[in-house]
């Protein structure tokens, strides 16, 4: 019997190759030039291609979040000058740590409209680490050591602490805001590196304290100290009340610190908690979370930014291990 030849006519035909749709003609045999434009738009966002005209809000989220960070630097300088108009007027302080949580709200909206309109790109990845540094690092510093010089400063604490400074204490808490700055630019330099895609799915968990966590819990924690002792407790505190719980602040910028470049586990409190659909449970706790924070404000945001920065080394302690192989009889 004739063996049969790959062009033989008993062999079964192949099937016709699948178009993408954007390339060749489609099963009704129309080409991407006779569908309608609006159907073409659609091709293309499908592929990835940027959306025109919307591929600039992510870098415009990005920009604002350094403005705030500078604008937190400002205000944060002006603490000790006695005077001048603040927004509302706010302690300029309070301003400071204000604008670094509306920095973070920028920073957590530009990646997601990158991924939207498909604009993600290696120079928005570094430009936003830059900006980072300059709202979650230099700024969280400054107002800590700007709070601290307003009671062991000289004169009336218009001078800032700084390494030159005779005292032991001062000397420390300048180092402990050059070390949180370091720690912060090595956060961010080691995230870009060991980060290699930009879907949500490679953001569900951070290799130590991301640093808007860190500059969140040290900008939290002034503004509760600044509520306390200004407004809430003003006419009830006992002398020297301010001044002894300013201490706190530059230890808790210290762990901070130290919790950016350990590497302990954190999660991306928004992409695994916020996103997706929830339960009827979950979303009444979510209101009632929402209404604490409105009725204790400055208490409620310390509280939750302070337990983030100690849900890693708390996970890492309840942290399962494996079993312990017996020994050899």
């Amino acid at each position: 019997m004739k063996p049969r030849r790959a062009n033989d006519a008993m062999t079964e035909p192949k099937p016709a190759a699948r178009t993408d749709g954007l390339s060749g003609s489609g099963a009704d045999g129309t080409t991407p030039t006779d569908r309608p434009r609006g159907m073409r738009g659609r091709l293309r966002r499908r592929k990835g291609r940027p959306i025109p005209g919307l591929k600039v809000l992510p870098t415009m989220m990005t920009m604002a979040n350094l403005v705030c960070g500078f604008a937190a630097i400002y205000y944060s300088a002006r603490a000790g000058e006695g005077g001048g108009p603040t927004p509302f007027g706010w302690h300029p302080l309070t301003v400071a740590g204000v604008l670094v949580f509306l920095g973070m709200a920028f920073d957590a909206v530009d990646g997601s409209l990158a991924r939207l309109t498909h604009s993600t790109s290696d120079l928005g990845a570094q430009l936003d680490s830059l900006a980072d540094v300059v709202t979650f690092g230099v700024a969280p510093a400054f107002m800590m050591l700007r709070l601290v010089s307003l009671y062991y400063g000289p004169g009336d604490g218009a001078t800032i602490l700084g390494p030159d400074t005779g005292n032991l204490y001062p000397r420390l808490c300048w180092s402990i805001a050059a070390i949180y700055i370091c720690c912060t630019a090595l956060r961010l330099a080691r995230f870009n590196v060991e980060t290699s895609s930009a879907s949500e799915d490679a953001h569900l968990w951070f290799k130590g304290l991301p640093s808007p966590g860190a500059g969140g819990a040290v900008a939290s924690l002034t503004l509760l100290h600044q509520h306390l002792v200004l407004v809430t407790w003003k006419a009830e505190l006992p002398a020297g009340f301010g001044s002894t719980s300013s201490l706190f602040i530059p230890a808790a910028t210290l762990l901070c610190a130290f919790a950016m470049v350990s590497p302990m586990r954190y999660p991306h409190f928004v992409n695994r908690y916020l996103k997706g659909r929830k339960s009827l449970p979950a979303m009444a706790a979510m209101l009632v979370v929402v209404a604490i924070g409105v009725w204790w404000f400055h208490e409620a945001l310390a509280i939750g930014m302070t337990g983030y920065a100690l849900s890693g080394p708390i996970g890492s302690l309840f942290q399962r291990r494996p079993p312990a192989t017996p020994d050899a009889a």
